[in-house]
């Protein structure tokens, strides 16, 4: 334009300053960010008299992507959807006029060969003038915010009259600047507020589907869901880095498809990962822009494996807890979707986060219920090697037992030989008793003996007990109190095992006595609660503290010299314990040294 635009009347100018508020009113009523954008490109061509103008938006990773870009086709081909470093251009700027608050100007004569922000320069042939407009002008309006932060700009080029603008031409290129400005400012907020939103409902969906799943396979295939319904993506790729062989390696498109991936691949993505994790950071890989994460051989590696299986570009993110990297997750988009923004690449390493949390939990799960299966398999082999051992002893002890009183009842057996016998027989009789306890103690701890329940009544099963050791507490002195109702107080359980659980308690009771004490046996329904109540109380030896927290371990008798006097195997309060857990019920245990004890057991009501 040159001298010839300070001439420019001032209708013309009111007429341009008209057409520059009706570009910008449509440019707000477009509620997509790229369409707004792409209106505020147009104006610059068909208002202010460019060939070609470009917006770009600043990301968080210090790059400028073009978003929209109006003229010339074969620069919207090679510039739009592409990154430049701010810091590159900002370096270009430092020897720019100055044109207004926001319009940097930098000729060709400054710019040198440094032209790193300019991806495209036009084929164009400057006119003959001091004022042409040279192939190689930088022309470009920073966007700011209110605190002057640098959010964008926009660049123009190929001015239509051929020269570079005049003061009249300037004035309103920084007028619709100025207007642009708010315009791109308030439409990329609103992309990245409604952006947020969808991506934390996203984030949201993928903790909650992946909350719900305690097995890490059904937690992924959940998660990749989730993932694909909340990401605007062609496909993505989720893989832990403990899974199992024949399943690593594969991409999981959207479409349900799967691609197999080459080792050299499945091994850079670990790498990747690995590294992104202590960066804590998510990773783009595209042809369209570089990272320094990643060097250039391994860059075009990458984009040439994306071509072959018709993808653009993809983001990386690693999937860990606390310090350690777990999986990878990456999420792929083809040349028609848009670029990865700053949301979605924070929204996607949170949800890494989130998964490896998750993922941890799950691992964490299974190996815990591995361990309970194999403590149930060893447990279950346990009990059968008792009942068989049992088993094969039971037989030859009551062949002992039998000879024994035979024996005994023999007139011509000589004094030592008949000590001899009564030593024989009290040996067999306690490995008789032994032999009972570990066959009951493999019935009641196997968990595929299946118990079918019927009524018992307690009152009666405590009387008989009474009966047996009445003469056993007489020969000691000892008070054998018994309480219980008028009714019948009916459990719901096996007959067996309930009179042994009682028998068990009361000659425990009566064995760990002192001569002259006191014994006491009761049940008592609570109808309201559909339980019972059996106690047995002892003013006998006591139990130590450290003693009742191994109290109802197998083989464990006691701490208390005292105790060890009395003959027993170990097992009576164990099995107590086994049928009370069989029956659905509790047993409680108070005693002192010196005092005495209380076994409280609550058992179900039969109904």
């Amino acid at each position: 334009m040159g001298q010839g635009v300070s001439g420019v009347d001032q209708s013309s100018s009111d007429v341009t300053t008209y057409r520059i508020h009706r570009v910008m009113a449509e440019a707000w009523s477009h509620t997509a960010l790229k369409d707004s954008l792409q209106v505020v490109a147009d104006g610059v061509v068909e208002v202010v008299g460019f060939g070609v103008a470009a917006v770009s938006v600043l990301h968080d990773t210090g790059e400028l992507e073009v978003v929209a870009l109006a003229g010339d086709d074969d620069a919207r081909d090679e510039l739009l959807g592409t990154f430049s470093p701010l810091a590159g251009l900002m370096e270009e700027l430092t020897v720019a006029e100055h044109w207004g608050p926001r319009l940097r100007f930098v000729p060709h004569e400054l710019l040198g060969e440094n032209v790193s922000t300019i991806g495209w320069v036009p084929d164009y042939e400057p006119v003959d003038s001091p004022d042409a407009w040279h192939p190689m002008d930088l022309l470009i309006a920073l966007i700011t915010d209110d605190a002057g932060q640098i959010r964008g700009s926009m660049s123009v080029d190929l001015p239509d009259d051929g020269m570079r603008p005049g003061p009249e031409r300037r004035r309103q290129l920084e007028l619709y600047a100025e207007q642009a400005a708010r315009a791109i400012l308030t439409a990329v907020e609103r992309a990245r507020l409604g952006e947020r939103v969808r991506l934390a409902d996203t984030a949201r969906k993928v903790v909650r589907e992946a909350a719900a799943e305690l097995s890490s396979g059904a937690l992924l295939d959940a998660a990749r869901q989730a993932v694909v319904d909340g990401f605007d993506i062609q496909g993505l790729w989720l893989r832990t880095f403990e899974e199992p062989a024949g399943e690593q390696g594969r991409v999981h498109s959207s479409d349900g498809l799967e691609v197999v991936i080459p080792p050299v691949m499945v091994a850079m993505g670990e790498r990747i990962a690995r590294a992104c994790w202590e960066h804590q950071r998510g990773l783009v890989v595209s042809t369209r822009r570089e990272d320094w994460l990643l060097g250039s051989e391994d860059h075009q590696q990458i984009c040439d494996f994306l071509t072959s299986v018709d993808v653009t570009s993809t983001l990386i993110v690693p999937l860990g807890a606390g310090q350690e990297c777990l999986g990878v997750l990456a999420l792929t988009r083809d040349d028609t979707d848009p670029d990865w923004s700053d949301a979605e690449i924070t929204a996607a390493l949170e949800i890494g986060h989130d998964l490896g949390r998750a993922l941890l939990t799950a691992r964490l799960f299974e190996r815990e219920r591995r361990l309970v299966d194999e403590l149930q398999a060893l447990d279950a082999y346990k009990s059968r090697l008792i009942a068989t051992v049992s088993h094969e002893l039971k037989t030859p002890l009551s062949t002992v037992i039998g000879h024994v009183e035979i024996l005994e009842m023999d007139p011509e057996l000589t004094t030592r030989g008949r000590t001899s016998v009564g030593a024989i027989g009290r040996g067999a009789h306690r490995l008789h008793n032994l032999v009972n306890s570990l066959l009951m103690l493999a019935k009641v701890g196997d968990p595929h003996n299946v118990m079918e329940p019927v009524p018992v009544d307690l009152g009666r099963a405590l009387k008989e007990v009474a009966e047996l050791l009445a003469m056993q507490a007489e020969s000691r002195g000892l008070r054998l109190d018994l309480v219980t109702q008028q009714e019948a107080v009916v459990a719901h359980g096996d007959p067996y095992e309930l009179d042994q659980l009682v028998t068990n308690l009361a000659s425990n009771a009566v064995k760990y006595s002192v001569d002259g004490g006191r014994v006491e046996l009761g049940v008592e329904a609570h109808p309201g609660a559909g339980v019972l109540e059996l106690w047995v109380t002892d003013e006998g030896l006591g139990i130590s503290e450290s003693d009742q927290e191994q109290l109802f371990s197998e083989f464990f008798r006691s701490t208390n010299p005292q105790a060890l006097k009395q003959p027993g195997t170990g097992l009576g309060l164990t099995i107590v314990a086994r049928i009370v857990e069989r029956h659905h019920g509790r047993i409680e245990v108070t005693s002192a040294l010196g005092v005495g004890t209380t076994f409280r057991v609550t058992l179900p009501l039969a109904p």
